[in-house]
């Protein structure tokens, strides 16, 4: 390489290191949120968790919605002429999706991050290649799921703790019915992360096995997982007291665990689906760059997966508390039940939606849960000032990261003499 396509590539791999920094100190700080927030993990717990579940979903399922962040909004084509041109919207994207996402974190205000990226994108490519220039069928695909994310994640989080709230807190006998529903619980959660793992993540190191094959290895892991929480529960039960039994907080203290799983979970998902925003215009720069032409299809290299990942953690390490406090504790309060509802609800929605390719909102999603679940408690149960300020920071979001990513771009496409 020369001289300036090297300098190219150490600054937009620092502006990629950047904004995965930004998105773990900003998404992945929401994601753990409730984990934190309930109690069921500490800080450290958070990061450990992260740390191995993030890092595994970017790897195993990242690579799908990451196709779509590089070539699904911007329409690449228009660029083969002038490879560049893209190179240099891609690193202004990259930039001011992260600096907006470091003034968000500041000031604890959980934005999205593809609502960052895809603002970003979208703004570089009105400048460099006018409204033509943006797919706009995909784009109304990916802004329909803003609308749909927050809407299921909420639906499904109501609807879960609703009936942990009637079948296990409020049953007649609780005890009785931890040992019928809890197992059930784990064996859904465990079943679903399964089959990401042994369908989409084997085949991304071309390890590919059928669906159905992918569904028994899920299910009997999930069998195993099940039967060993059953278990755990008979042991626990055996070694108190019959008045502790009885106890809210015996309850809450085996919800504490279903929570530490369900913390897996998101952590999981969200590392298969957000991953796409730190890397996606990063692994377009380096193809282009490598290639020195816009290619209609390319891999994602293992290694560029494997550096948003590692980013994205050490964000949540260093900067992610001041999220953490406003969706742990400042939205609802939340025990490890309602955090375990909250949490499955948008694992969920974000693991199918990552699964079809379709870059969603993680904090929409989370926010959505956490909401309904406050919403299952009785409205008063929510903090109406604290919701608006994040919903306001939301609507912010698009026009900023467009502006900021417009004059980036200029400033780069004069720097770099294109």
């Amino acid at each position: 390489m020369d001289p300036l396509t090297i300098s190219i590539l150490i600054t937009a791999t620092v502006f990629c290191i950047y904004m995965a920094w930004n998105i773990g100190a900003n998404d992945v700080a929401n994601a753990m949120g409730t984990s934190v927030g309930s109690k069921a993990l500490t800080i450290k717990g958070a990061i450990l968790v992260a740390a191995i579940f993030e890092f595994s979903g970017a790897v195993l399922v990242g690579s799908r919605v990451t196709d779509t962040i590089r070539r699904g909004m911007v329409d690449t084509t228009i660029f083969v002429g002038e490879p560049m041109t893209l190179v240099y919207g891609m690193m202004a994207a990259l930039l001011a999706a992260a600096i907006w996402l470091n003034i968000a974190s500041k000031y604890g205000l959980p934005v999205s991050t593809t609502h960052s990226i895809v603002g970003a994108v979208t703004g570089f490519g009105i400048i460099a290649g006018g409204f033509s220039a943006i797919s706009w069928g995909t784009m109304l695909k990916i802004v329909s799921s803003w609308v749909v994310s927050p809407l299921s994640g909420g639906i499904m989080a109501f609807i879960l703790f609703n009936f942990v709230n009637k079948k296990i807190i409020n049953a007649d006998d609780p005890i009785e019915s931890l040992r019928l529903y809890v197992p059930i619980l784990v064996f859904v959660v465990i079943t679903i992360i399964g089959i990401a793992v042994f369908y989409d993540g084997l085949a991304s190191l071309n390890l590919a096995i059928a669906l159905w094959q992918a569904l028994g290895l899920a299910g009997g892991v999930g069998i195993a997982v099940s039967i060993a929480t059953k278990r755990f529960i008979e042991k626990v039960i055996a070694q108190r007291s019959a008045d502790a039994l009885n106890r809210f907080n015996f309850i809450e203290y085996i919800f504490r665990y279903l929570q530490i799983l369900t913390a897996c979970y998101v952590a999981f998902a969200h590392g298969s689906n957000d991953v796409a925003n730190a890397v996606g215009p990063f692994a377009a720069i380096v193809a282009i760059l490598q290639t020195g032409s816009v290619l209609t299809k390319t891999a994602v290299p293992i290694w560029v997966l494997a550096m948003g990942g590692i980013g994205i953690v050490i964000g949540l390490a260093t900067y992610g508390y001041k999220v953490i406090e406003t969706i742990g504790r400042k939205i609802t309060e939340l025990t490890p039940s309602r955090g375990f509802s909250a949490e499955f609800g948008a694992a969920t929605t974000v693991l199918i939606c990552s699964k079809l390719g379709i870059p969603i909102s993680t904090t929409h999603t989370l926010v959505g849960a956490v909401i309904g679940v406050g919403f299952a408690r009785g409205i008063s149960a929510l903090d109406f000032r604290v919701v608006r300020n994040i919903f306001s920071s939301w609507f912010i979001t698009l026009p900023a990261t467009m502006a900021i990513s417009m004059m980036l771009f200029v400033l780069f496409r004069f720097i770099f003499g294109a």
